[in-house]
């Protein structure tokens, strides 16, 4: 049997997955990252709205069950960089009190707070490259309108974006839900593992589906390594899931399954569960003007009386925008709204739920989500689009709205939760799993709350965190060991 040896093993390349190689690699520990998928094409086609949009040829469609076992295929992408590469580069971190529970909401409590990500923050926003940019004229008239009556508050959205995209106007104008050409977004791949490229102890693994975790014979709370899809295995004494939060969990259960943990391990009860998507709506705002903004995604708008909820502007050019119109209006009335409409991006933080989940059916895996469960964000999220959409009539702009379904996954996180206490949770503070040795979470599965933000600077600094805690103790064992040897020679 083909087995290879690594000091930590990484499975997934997104965002958490990637930092945490990073730190791991540059910490001197021998790092295999495995990737399901394979390199995105440079040939342009990732910026073709026919390619990427209508047809959706880059998306997994790994075909799934919803909770009354209807056909499912959840926006997913597999490929080196994960769905960084596809996202709209909003990198935001959340608020101090986000980290804290809020019994009211649905919310449970991290068991770190700001403090301790906020240094993994900043350096997430080093590599990423994350800045502001200058609102553009059509987005600078929208939000003074509507924030000049003050109960809205506009800021400046961080972006992954070059300081120089607006001189690339087709990426410009497709980068919000498409994979950069010319490496101008920041994203795990460009941004995070080309840095890795000299570095001989780094082993980046395309095309490598990880099927199992594997435990010590006879001693199955200790993990040692994985199994590949082709039967390849790989040994480490450090094994961090980074799949994302439909497929971690996944992979855990399966193997608390096969070795009877699952009915002993206090966390086995929630591994799957609480998963979060965030309550989303896209909104075309209309207007008689046409709109020339290239970026558009530049500012995010809150309002005091909808704590958990934002808005941002959708990178989307009239072209993108016109695939949002309901599909009764004509193609050429459709392209008419286009250029005279900016798109919007409203998002809510749901709560946690233990019935809203991710699990193996007897064929398929299902992904059991109703928001109906969540009344308290259900009809926050409905009075907040409520609340825009009359802030945007007063100031001229008429709007349709069309929430985004289950498939509609970017967001998906909290299968994994992290917390103090096993009985809760099912990573601790450090990333570890409770009552597993040898096995970590760096992904979006670990997020306790969502925060009413994007959650991708969180994921980057959460794996920066972890891989940087196993560097640490790494070197410590090193040195140790060195010590020891020193002391048996001396003796």
């Amino acid at each position: 049997m083909n087995t290879q040896h690594y000091d930590a093993i990484v499975i997934g390349s997104g965002a958490g997955g990637a930092a945490a190689a990073y730190r791991l690699a540059l910490g001197g520990l021998r790092v295999a990252l495995l990737e399901k998928g394979a390199h995105l094409p440079l040939d342009g086609s990732t910026l073709d709205i026919a390619r990427v949009v209508h047809r959706g040829e880059f998306l997994s469609r790994e075909p799934w069950l919803d909770g009354r076992g209807r056909a499912l295929a959840p926006e997913e992408h597999f490929n080196v960089g994960g769905k960084t590469k596809w996202y709209g580069a909003a990198l935001l971190r959340f608020g101090a009190h986000e980290f804290a529970a809020d019994d009211a909401h649905g919310c449970a409590a991290w068991p770190i707070g700001l403090a301790d990500l906020a240094p993994y923050y900043a350096e997430a926003e080093r590599l990423l490259g994350v800045r502001t940019f200058d609102y553009e004229p059509d987005l600078a008239r929208i939000v003074n309108r509507v924030a000049a009556r003050g109960e809205w508050r506009a800021q400046p959205m961080p972006m992954g974006l070059a300081a120089n995209i607006l001189m690339h106007r087709q990426e410009a104008a497709h980068f919000d839900g498409f994979a950069s050409m010319q490496g101008l977004k920041g994203e795990a791949e460009q941004s995070i593992l080309t840095l890795l490229r000299r570095v001989d102890r780094f082993t980046l693994m395309t095309n490598a589906e990880v099927t199992h975790l594997i435990g010590v014979p006879g001693m199955p709370q200790t993990i040692i390594g994985v199994r590949l899809a082709d039967g390849t295995e790989l040994r480490a004494p450090r094994v961090l899931l980074a799949a994302g939060a439909l497929h971690s969990p996944r992979l855990l259960a399966r193997y608390l399954d096969t070795t009877g943990l699952a009915r002993t391990l206090p966390a086995a009860q929630h591994v799957g569960r609480h998963v979060k998507l965030h309550l989303l709506t896209a909104m075309i705002a209309l207007s008689l003007s046409r709109k020339s903004d290239l970026i558009r995604k530049t500012a995010v708008l809150t309002n005091e009386r909808f704590s958990h909820s934002s808005v941002q502007p959708l990178g989307f050019d009239a072209e993108l925008i016109a695939t949002l119109v309901p599909k009764v209006v004509p193609s050429w009335a459709c392209r008419h709204i286009g250029r005279r409409a900016y798109g919007f991006f409203l998002q809510t933080e749901d709560g946690s739920h233990a019935a809203n989940r991710v699990h193996e059916s007897a064929t398929l895996p299902t992904l059991d989500y109703d928001e109906s469960r969540l009344p308290q964000a259900v009809r926050e999220h409905r009075q907040f689009t409520r609340a825009f959409q009359i802030a945007l009539a007063k100031a001229g702009m008429l709007s349709l709205t069309r929430r985004i379904g289950l498939s509609g996954t970017a967001h998906v996180c909290g299968t994994l939760r992290c917390g103090a206490d096993p009985a809760t949770s099912v990573v601790d503070a450090e990333g570890r799993v409770h009552g597993v040795s040898g096995l970590y979470v760096v992904d979006g599965s670990v997020l306790a709350r969502s925060s009413r933000v994007n959650p991708s600077l969180t994921i980057y600094a959460w794996g920066l965190r972890v891989g940087d805690l196993l560097a640490r103790q790494f070197t410590r064992e090193q040195l140790g060991s060195v010590l020891a040897a020193e002391v048996s020679h001396a003796s």
